[in-house]
């Protein structure tokens, strides 16, 4: 993780240390809905709750979002949205416990990304897609995106947190740095007469953005390694908003929440893609998926001789803290409305993203390819540190590791090496 963000985090086992002491592993109800308005047909939705996974001492859920923003045709959109899933969860060792898997969410999502990039291009299809991905367990909120598909969300006492990025090359200077750095040209369309017309695009392929999924024919250094973002929430609970551009290019984060506000999740999002289309009709495909994550109703647990307090216990587990409450009890068992921020990164660069703080015995498959999973011999493996500054420090067997493949996919991205054959597009 990156130092700059390192004041703001909370380690992971320390929160699932305090649910567990203070008895709050309830998960939340989760309640979504889904509108859209079709211009092209590109936009496809991913929307899976209670995914079941095994762990050692039985089984838990989570539930999983998506939202593909397909361009130049839709068969990285679709290509996506069928492996993706599959592609992060072979990423994460099947023997982890839960505060485990989901530290290892993060790291399983990049590589996830990346070999679905990897394997769709070598059906040699042109089309390329954004991608906003969410995986929700318990209260943990996972998102990685590459794009400009947003994700926001706005927790019970009204702050608004920004789940994702934009890698849109007019409004991303780092990004715009990253292609040139990486043998990459950035400028607008030319009209003739030296005048330059529309957004900020890559050149070859003429792409607007700076990270997405497919896309072989700009050139690999717009990549599909996402950015990354952990939180997690109070047991107040929260509303998500996933958007396609259709939606951001005409309302801000604080009039799409303010318009569908008071509304359950499906009129939510029919109504923020009305009010998009409002201002100036169907330009694009329009999608919005509204997840709401609520606290758990539950009844006063019955005892066989009723104490006063207990109800009280049990009620505040389920409610804000009241201005008059000065119980001891209620202080003990009260939290804020507040999100914990557990991870964010968006480096492009494989050698920060797949490195981690944790021991390798937990979370890596070792002489597995951290991307693509294949198993690899120890002398074909090639450590991810391999030619990165700090690989004097590292010993030439440490991992995490490479295949040849994964290898020669990270220096393309990394503009180490020439891309492969480009073809002349003019996708946005």
């Amino acid at each position: 993780m990156s130092g700059k963000h390192d004041h703001h985090t909370v380690p992971l086992s320390v929160l699932l240390k305090r649910e567990l002491a203070n008895e709050k592993i309830e998960k939340p109800d989760i309640v979504h809905g889904q509108a859209s308005q079709s211009k092209k047909g590109e936009d496809f939705t991913l929307l899976k709750n209670e995914c079941q996974r095994a762990m050692g001492d039985g089984v838990t859920t989570f539930s999983v979002y998506g939202l593909f923003d397909g361009h130049n045709g839709s068969a990285a959109a679709i290509y996506t949205k069928e492996n993706l899933l599959k592609n992060v969860l072979s990423a994460i060792p099947s023997e982890l416990n839960r505060d485990e898997w989901i530290a290892a969410l993060p790291r399983a999502m990049v590589a996830g990304f990346v070999k679905t990039d990897k394997d769709f291009q070598e059906k040699a299809r042109t089309s390329g897609t954004t991608v906003t991905f969410v995986i929700i367990e318990g209260w943990v909120i996972t998102v990685a995106s590459v794009g400009d598909s947003r994700c926001i969300l706005e927790s019970a006492e009204g702050d608004i947190y920004y789940l994702s990025a934009d890698h849109r090359l007019e409004c991303n200077e780092e990004e715009r740095d990253r292609i040139t750095a990486s043998g990459g040209e950035v400028g607008r369309l030319n009209a003739g007469g030296g005048a330059e017309i529309g957004p900020l695009r890559c050149w070859p392929g003429g792409l607007c953005l700076s990270r997405s999924i497919g896309d072989m024919d700009v050139g690999e250094f717009i990549v599909p390694v996402p950015y990354v973002k952990q939180v997690k929430l109070s047991t107040a609970g929260g509303r998500l908003i996933i958007s396609s551009d259709g939606v951001w290019d005409n309302l801000s984060a604080e009039m799409a929440l303010d318009c569908c506000r008071g509304m359950p999740a499906e009129a939510a999002a029919a109504q923020i893609v009305k009010e998009a289309l409002h201002a100036k009709g169907l330009r694009d495909d329009t999608t919005c998926i509204v997840i709401d994550m609520l606290p758990q109703e539950k009844p006063a647990a019955p005892v066989p001789q009723p104490k006063k307090q207990v109800k009280g216990v049990l009620k505040s587990m389920f409610r804000r803290k009241s201005s008059e409450s000065t119980s001891t009890v209620d202080k003990e068992y009260v939290e804020p409305d507040v999100v914990e921020e557990l991870f964010e990164e968006g480096s492009a660069m494989l050698s920060e993203r797949l490195d981690t703080k944790y021991p390798l015995c937990n979370m890596f498959k070792l002489f597995m390819c951290a991307v693509c999973q294949v198993e690899v011999k120890p002398e074909e493996g090639v450590s991810i540190h391999a030619g990165s500054s700090n690989s004097g420090k590292l010993r030439p067997w440490d991992g995490p590791f490479l295949c040849l493949s994964c290898q020669e996919k990270r220096e393309a991205m990394e503009g180490k090496r020439p891309s492969g054959e480009r073809y002349g597009s003019d996708s946005d």
